[in-house]
Formats: structure tokens, sequence, C-alpha cells
């Protein structure tokens, strides 16, 4: 795709199931064959949240994942912790730079000796700007295993620009759309009664509504609140909002 058509279709994609393959296939194209784009709301001073809220989209092998993610590795990664202070695009050139220098953690030379194993060893990583204290988006551009930073510096020393350009838009874009965690998929009922509370509407308003009996909704309203994780349907609501599995029109087939 050209850039002018790539953008036409991430701003009118429907699903992230959509976005993401169309969106890789272009990082491809650059050199950038393995992507971990992170988002989350939850941010904290000492913390990122539950891992089980953030929004994770990625290319890597599940036995990558397995140990950067799920292993917690991703906490103490270097060019996580540059996009925790930093908004814009970043070589890890810097971050051999820091090792030649003595400058890492033991922690952080566990992820690089973890990430030179799966040979993710050049990059670039962008940090998107944040729109609120809470929140941080950042995607993580790995290259082709045979390709050097050297090499990679030259791609982005000709292309970076439209590179961050392309991953701006579709971090704005993935941010409109509907995403489902782990196990926290609402069903049509639990999230047509979110949506009769987030109106205002009381339990037996809501039963008049959609044809139930009162200790039905109650019911649909406990499951997801189970599957949010949180305790109110008030707070179910907003967590259901920030999502974007509320209020949303369904995707076309």
């Amino acid at each position: 795709m050209e850039l002018r058509e790539y953008l036409h279709f991430i701003t009118n994609t429907q699903s992230l199931e959509e976005l993401w393959p169309v969106h890789t296939a272009q990082m491809e194209k650059f050199g950038f064959d393995r992507l971990i784009y992170g988002f989350t709301r939850y941010r904290t001073e000492t913390s990122l949240g539950d891992p089980d809220d953030f929004t994770i989209l990625s290319n890597h092998s599940p036995e990558y994942l397995a140990g950067f993610l799920h292993g917690g590795l991703y906490f103490h990664a270097p060019m996580l912790n540059w996009a925790l202070e930093n908004e814009g695009a970043g070589s890890w050139r810097q971050i051999y730079e820091k090792f030649d220098l003595g400058k890492l953690t033991p922690e952080q030379i566990k992820v690089v000796q973890f990430n030179l194993t799966f040979k993710v060893k050049s990059g670039y990583t962008i940090s998107f700007k944040s729109i609120s204290p809470r929140s941080k988006g950042a995607i993580s551009l790995a290259a082709k295993a045979e390709m050097s930073q050297e090499e990679i510096d030259q791609v982005w020393a000709e292309h970076g620009t439209d590179i961050h350009l392309m991953n701006n838009v579709a971090h704005l874009r993935i941010l409109t759309l509907p995403y489902t965690p782990p196990n926290r998929a609402l069903t049509k009922r639990q999230r047509e009664a979110l949506e009769w509370v987030g109106d205002g509407k009381t339990t037996q308003d809501i039963a008049i509504l959609m044809g139930l009996t009162s200790a039905t909704v109650e019911k649909h309203l406990r499951l997801a609140r189970e599957s949010l994780s949180v305790e109110t349907s008030a707070q179910a609501v907003l967590k259901a909002a920030l999502l974007n599995q509320m209020f949303t029109m369904p995707a076309e087939t």
C-alpha cells in the first residue's frame, strides 16, 4: 500500500482484527517484521497497572510472548523504560551504547539476553503522546533477524517520518476500536444491560426495556462486573466504555 492508501484504510477499518494484519504487513515492508503494541489506562508512579487490563497486539511468536509478557520481562525492558520517560521514536542503538558503558541494570541485561535468544536485536520503539497521566502507549518495532542496527537506522533515516506517521495514526485508531482482554468478554445481554445503566436506568427500568425479570438483569450485571473485575455496575460501565465495548457500531460483515 502507498501511504495515502494505507491511511485511508486505517482510518476506516472497523476492527482490530482488520487493522493489525495490515499494519504489520506494512511495517514488514520497511524491515520491521515483529511488533508489540501496548497501551494502558491504569498507569501510576510505580506501576503500569494489571497486565490483564493492557491492550496488547503482537505478531511475535507465542514462545517469545510467554517470556517477555507473561514472564514479566517487559517491565525491565530498556526501551520500555525509555518510552515511559519520552515521546517520539527511539533507536535501539542506545541499548548497546548503555551496555558498553555499563549503565544497564542486571534485570535489563537479562531482557537483552532473552531478546538475543529470539534474534530480537535491532529496531525502533515509538512512544506515543499520552492522553492523560494515567495512560501510556508504545510500539516496539523489531527488525528482521538478519538486519543490523546500522541497516535499520539507514531505513529510518529515509522512511522514518512516514513510519512514525503510520504508527501514530494506527495508535489513534486502535484507541477507538473495541478491545476484549482475555477472559473479559461481555455477552450481548451484559453489554446491553450496562448500556442502560449508563443511560441512568434502574434495574426495574432495564427489566422492562429488555423484557426480562429484575433478577435476570441483576444476574447479567453481576456477571459483567465479574468479567471486568470491578465491584460496582458504575465501575463496569466506565471500564467497558474505556475498552470501547459499549455504545459501538457493529463491524460490517
